[in-house]
């Protein structure tokens, strides 16, 4: 049997060295790494964005103001071959000369200051009643508050024209067998009319936005409130509404650029009344200046035109509540 040998190793040996370890990369460069993945996941994530925003936008508004600086012009008195020429700043002052795009636009403003206010308040009201638990069958009635609005805008103003029609509505036969005379397409109630069709349609979309954020209050909030002695009144216009207020912002604004393009419903309507012109609004303005007169110049301007004015607006509706805001918030 043997035994094994014990190997003896000199003092003065040197040790033998450690296996060397990967060196970490810089905190820096592992920064700059992520940061890099995470633009470039925005990047992807942000394309369909872009790429709607510059086909739907701003595409057409770039060839909006590249013709509203052309016009077409026929030389020799008339009779010569027509050509399309340089028109420089003729198109925006003929527009914003022009007596019946002013009227349009008088008529828009008009109809802005009735239309939204009774839209932002009522959709409001109806959701404070949906959230307070005062309505019944929840589900039911936000179904049907809410189903005008699946129906196109186009069939509301022919059901509306229906309804407004004398001879045929069953309305204004109802009306007349209890002696009331109206007419509905009258020089003084053809606005409240339109506006009557606006509601219609889109009321019960802004009740549902209202009713989404106000499920998102602090039910806490609301019973603290009540244990203070707050009724349901005060409850609702104190506490509920101030909480739902970027909601309230988000529908005035996307109601003030909706009811700055009304177009629809004066169309179908201007069938049956004659206070309703071709010009009625801006829109009907742009929509014959294009297809009626063929002057796409004139057309291109007064679109420029109400754009810049949509624009103005929104910015300070805005700047007027976030001032608003800031100021209460001071307080």
């Amino acid at each position: 049997m043997t035994s094994a040998t014990p190997v003896s190793v000199p003092a003065d040996a040197p040790a033998r060295p450690a296996p060397k370890r990967p060196a970490a990369p810089p905190a820096r460069a592992t920064r700059a790494s992520s940061r890099r993945r995470e633009l470039g996941a925005c990047g992807v994530l942000m394309t369909p964005f872009f790429a709607l925003l510059v086909t739907v936008f701003l595409i057409p508004v770039g060839t909006a103001v590249y013709l509203s600086f052309f016009s077409d012009d026929q030389p020799g008195l008339g009779f010569g071959p027509e050509r399309t020429v340089f028109a420089g700043l003729r198109n925006y002052t003929a527009v914003v000369t022009d007596p019946t795009f002013l009227g349009g636009l008088g008529v828009v403003a008009l109809y802005c200051l009735i239309y939204i206010p009774l839209m932002v308040v009522g959709a409001l009201a109806l959701a404070l009643l949906l959230d307070s638990g005062v309505v019944r069958l929840r589900g039911t009635a936000q179904l049907a508050l809410f189903l005008p609005h699946a129906v196109p805008g186009i069939i509301a103003a022919l059901i509306w024209l229906y309804l407004y029609t004398p001879g045929i509505s069953p309305v204004i036969d109802m009306l007349a067998k209890a002696d009331i005379t109206v007419d509905f397409l009258g020089v003084h109630t053809v606005l409240p009319s339109i506006v009557n069709i606006a509601l219609w349609s889109n009321l019960g979309y802004n009740m549902v936005v209202f009713y989404a954020a106000l499920q998102a209050v602090p039910r806490e909030v609301i019973e603290a409130a009540v244990v203070d002695g707050a009724g349901p009144v005060r409850t609702a216009l104190q506490v509920k509404t101030p909480l739902v207020r970027p909601s309230i912002l988000m529908v005035s604004m996307f109601t003030l650029i909706f009811a700055l393009q009304l177009f629809t419903e004066p169309m179908l309507l201007s069938q049956s009344s004659q206070m309703i012109s071709s010009r009625f609004s801006p829109s009907m303005y742009i929509y014959d200046a294009a297809f009626t007169r063929n002057n796409y110049g004139l057309a291109a301007a007064a679109s420029v035109v109400l754009l810049l004015c949509t624009i103005v607006l929104s910015y300070g509706v805005t700047r007027w509540t976030n001032r608003a805001s800031a100021e209460e918030a001071t307080r």
